[in-house]
């Protein structure tokens, strides 16, 4: 279930995506998914792996009886989360508390009220009680031979309503043997400098042997700058999850923490051979199982996270990339990209030419035309930053002289059918009149709507002469009416993202038309001829 990694390092990194994580709204992780989740953690090197809350949840309680059996972890080790002994019962008599020692996991993190408040509106008992409830579960855990993490939730808030009684939970986990404190932002509403004056004097307090650790929320949009004030005052353990999954806004992004930590300050804290370089492929490939899409924007990692757009940017980078860029991108296993779009200059255009494997350097009447092109096509409705393919089909047309093209269209039409009473079950028909292959085509194609008619007709007519796009499916579909005052008669703009499920490769073509079904039909042409373009085909 667990590596041999038991030594206490300098600098602890706790992942608990799979259990705070998972209380994201909308995310529901099969035990199945967390299996699949747990040696991705693994790989990219964290510590600690929060499993869930045995004997409270009961797919919680099967994983770790799974794990145990099936989960072989090289870098980190495994933690069952659960809370401290209830009010008037032992601990060893607690059947939560017997769960969390039946999961057999290295480690045990506890989570523990530390303000008074919630001790004796939520617990309903005593100030002494529930330092009792502390001392008896951490102490028993400890002498069951478990490295013990307590969690000690609404710390912030609690101490500062009475720091004296939080300071005395927190001394009696310590004095029972616990391994690390965490300090709670339960709420998420704390800032930077409040984090940092309090870890400060907790520190003080406490002395420098025992460990503390920080879990921040995001509900103040500060969970990564708190986590990294508090390391600042002296945590030497941090909390977070990947892709900042967690309730309401989220828990402290745990690769940005890294990330800030490890290039920003110099500090060695994943183990392993994975580690940051890693980072976005296994963030996106949990992105994948927990069919949460990606955030384009997120820190470091996102899609856009190194995307240059404006002209005067792409002009620098072309000498030197670090100019625009904080950090250079492979550190984090991401890209720098090129957006194209009418801000981009001559420099954004040979720039993202390179990065398609076309050489435009000294081609200067080449990248004027280029560049007029996408401004009118921009001033028309297109856009180019979020469709790199129908780009890279625009400028080999301008390179080659032609328009890349595998099929030539003679017509296309679609019908819908809607009968009285009948309105949830519209018939659309479409008609595709082609040649390819030196063969004129006919086909219909059948759908639930217009453009799904219109792409069964397409492929229909296609299938037979390229086979190879059977494997292109298209797996998104945005529309956006460019000018509403216009109304119904707007110019309307559609973006399509096809995936090539042999090669699990995914592109964004764009089409713009006075209607919906003459802009889907010119982005669909695209992704189709795009995908052939990318498998290698060649014209029949």
């Amino acid at each position: 279930m667990t590596s041999d990694h038991s030594q206490h390092s300098a600098f602890d990194v706790y992942d608990t995506t799979l259990r705070d994580g998972a209380q994201q709204e909308g995310m529901n992780l099969s035990v199945a998914d967390k299996l699949a989740i747990a040696p991705l953690l693994d790989e990219l090197g964290v510590g600690f792996i929060e499993g869930g809350w045995p004997g409270a949840i009961p797919k919680d309680t099967e994983f770790f009886a799974r794990a145990a059996k099936e989960l072989h972890l090289t870098n980190a080790v495994l933690a069952a989360f659960g809370a401290t002994r209830k009010a008037g019962v032992k601990a060893v008599d607690d059947p939560q508390v017997r769960a969390l020692l039946d999961a057999q996991t290295p480690v045990v993190t506890l989570v523990a009220k530390t303000d008074i408040r919630h001790v004796e509106r939520a617990l309903r008992t005593t100030a002494a009680e529930n330092l009792a409830m502390i001392t008896d579960t951490v102490s028993l855990l400890v002498g069951e031979g478990r490295r013990v993490v307590l969690d000690a939730e609404h710390f912030f808030d609690g101490y500062r309503y009475d720091p004296g009684y939080a300071l005395e939970a927190i001394l009696a986990a310590f004095g029972s043997g616990a391994e690390v404190v965490t300090l709670c932002d339960t709420n998420g509403g704390m800032l930077p400098d409040g984090v940092a004056q309090i870890v400060g004097e907790v520190q003080a307090a406490v002395g420098h042997g025992p460990r503390l650790g920080m879990h921040a929320h995001n509900d103040s949009g500060c969970a990564v700058a708190n986590t990294l004030a508090a390391v600042g005052a002296g945590a030497g353990h941090v909390q977070g999850t990947v892709n900042g999954y967690g309730e309401r806004t989220g828990n402290a992004d745990l690769i940005a923490v890294v990330a800030n930590l490890e290039i920003k300050q110099g500090r060695n804290l994943l183990v392993g051979s994975g580690g940051l370089r890693e980072a976005t492929r296994i963030a996106h490939a949990i992105s994948e199982i927990t069919n949460i899409s990606p955030f384009a924007r997120q820190p470091y990692i996102g899609a856009s996270a190194f995307a240059h757009k404006a002209g005067l940017h792409a002009s620098a980078i072309r000498v030197d990339p670090d100019l625009y860029q904080h950090i250079d991108p492979i550190r984090v296993g991401n890209d720098m990209r090129m957006l194209i779009s009418d801000m981009a200059g001559r420099a954004s255009i040979e720039l993202k030419g390179r990065e398609l494997g076309i050489d435009l350097a000294g081609q200067s009447e080449l990248l004027g035309r280029v560049m007029n092109r996408i401004k009118d096509a921009e001033a028309q409705g297109y856009t180019y930053d979020a469709a790199d393919a129908s780009f890279e089909l625009l400028l080999r047309e301008e390179v080659d002289g032609e328009r890349l093209a595998f099929f030539d269209v003679e017509s296309w039409r679609v019908i819908v059918e809607t009968l009285p009473g009948t309105l949830d079950h519209a018939n659309a028909e479409a008609t595709v009149k082609l040649t390819a292959g030196g063969t004129r085509t006919v086909a219909t194609g059948e759908g639930n709507g217009p453009v799904n008619a219109l792409d069964h007709a397409l492929r229909q007519a296609l299938v037979t002469t390229y086979p190879e796009i059977e494997r292109l499916e298209l797996i998104d579909f945005k529309v956006r009416i460019m000018d509403t005052m216009h109304g119904t008669d707007a110019v309307t703009r559609v973006l399509v993202e096809t995936m090539d499920s042999g090669a699990e490769t995914t592109w964004r073509t764009v089409g713009v038309g006075p209607n919906v079904i003459e802009a889907s039909f010119e982005a669909i042409v695209d992704s189709i001829v795009y995908g052939l373009l990318r498998a290698g085909v060649a014209r029949r």
